[in-house]
């Protein structure tokens, strides 16, 4: 091998350690501000095509974007946002098309749970399409049934570092069994013990599973937070996941212990709709609760940052 090719191939390693962000690499300064990233899923637009999801994204005045999981770009069919065979370039393109449209990609879903059978093989895909993307999350779940503890622990082990060396961060986030709460991921990111792999609070998820208080619950958690799926949940008069401000949780209280993190930390908005009323059948209608949800975040977090 010459010189010149061993030169590139140390460039390439360096490119794919810096590829998806500076997060990882750059210490937070305690008790400095948390920089929040909103940023809009394209989930809520699952019913739309994924171009007009990230238009009405844009226009709902999001500068970040996450990617959601499949979206309808034609009549009666269901197309995923990027396949998980899919080579790096495709996640590279459609994080071009973002930053084109004036959106900054954030966070991905695995769509894998992580014990799953080829959980290690696909999950380390969905990195290299990160990485490749300049995307520094990758979320992922799956309710930990008995007996598979031991499998998200050695899983993670091995995709730990494959993510660290990505300048990606693997991050999991409450979803019933054994991951229904902070507290329970908690327990496994510290078993882990991988910088590459962290926690994404779903403060919904964890009121909507068992019932537990995501107040109280995130107190236990917060120093392993690096992100937060937005969505909201009701138990009355009619249990169901709603965005942020139609539900029970008091957003004030659950952004409180990340205010001050020095990190730089995206809350993807995972779920924007109304409760008890239909969802809209119009792309605007999908825009307008989009709109919404963003300008009671940042309401919060403004309020916040005064005290």
């Amino acid at each position: 091998m010459t010189g010149t090719r061993f030169l590139r191939r140390d460039a390439l390693k360096i490119f794919a350690g810096t590829a998806a962000s500076s997060l990882m690499a750059q210490a937070p300064r305690s008790g400095a501000p948390t920089s929040f990233q909103l940023a809009c899923m394209t989930l809520p637009y699952a019913n739309f095509p994924l171009d007009r999801a990230l238009k009405g994204i844009a226009s709902a005045g999001y500068k970040y974007v996450a990617w959601g999981t499949t979206h309808q770009n034609s009549p009666g069919r269901k197309d995923p946002t990027v396949a998980a065979d899919a080579p790096p370039s495709a996640a590279k393109a459609l994080a071009q098309q973002c930053r084109n449209m004036g959106l900054e990609p954030v966070m991905m879903f695995s769509q894998i749970y992580v014990a799953a059978p080829d959980s290690v093989a696909v999950h380390t895909r969905r990195i290299q399409q990160a990485a490749a993307a300049g995307m520094p999350f990758v979320l992922t779940f799956g309710a930990i049934q008995p007996g598979q503890r031991e499998i998200w622990i050695k899983n993670l082990k091995q995709l730990g570092p494959v993510a660290r060396d990505a300048g990606v961060m693997l991050v999991i986030k409450q979803h019933g069994g054994e991951t229904a709460t902070g507290a329970d991921c908690v327990g496994i990111t510290s078993e882990v013990d991988e910088a590459g792999v962290k926690i994404c609070y779903d403060a919904g998820n964890v009121l909507d599973y068992k019932n537990d208080d995501p107040i109280a619950d995130i107190q236990t958690c917060w120093k392993d937070i690096r992100a937060f799926c937005i969505k909201d949940h009701r138990n009355t008069p009619k249990d169901e996941d709603c965005g942020p401000g139609f539900g029970e949780i008091d957003h004030y209280k659950l952004l409180t212990p990340v205010m001050k993190t020095g990190r730089t930390m995206p809350l993807a908005f995972e779920n924007i709709f109304e409760p008890l009323v239909s969802r809209p059948t119009s792309p605007e209608g999908v825009d307008a609760l989009a709109r919404r949800s963003r300008e009671y975040i940042e309401s919060v977090i403004a309020g916040l940052q005064r005290i």
